[in-house]
């Protein structure tokens, strides 16, 4: 499932930096995700970017984007298509994710 920004953002952005699918853009009052974009940093981190810096704990994940690490992974690589170093950790099985505690 993508993660999505609540309401009780407080529009500090310390969370856009830190996306590596650039899924986050902020609008006047609070910052969105991109159901489309996010990976809930799968490929790239074992937590998601953004909940771990958020002062306000406003980042959750959407219930309403349920999706498997397989499907997060996939779009990881497809939105980094050149990313060489995500491409070996795919094909060998030890990139990280969520899903992966430990």
């Amino acid at each position: 499932m993508a993660t999505y920004i609540t309401e009780q953002c407080v529009n500090c952005g310390v969370c856009e930096p830190v996306c590596p699918n650039s899924a986050i853009t902020p609008t006047e009052y609070f910052y969105l995700i991109d159901p489309q974009l996010c990976t809930e940093c799968v490929g790239f981190h074992r937590e998601e970017q953004c909940q771990s810096v958020c002062p306000v704990l406003c980042c959750l994940p959407d219930p309403q984007f349920r999706e498997s690490e397989t499907t997060l992974i996939r779009r990881a690589l497809t939105l980094h298509p050149d990313d060489g170093a995500l491409r070996s950790r795919y094909d060998h099985g030890t990139f990280p994710s969520r899903f992966r505690k430990g």
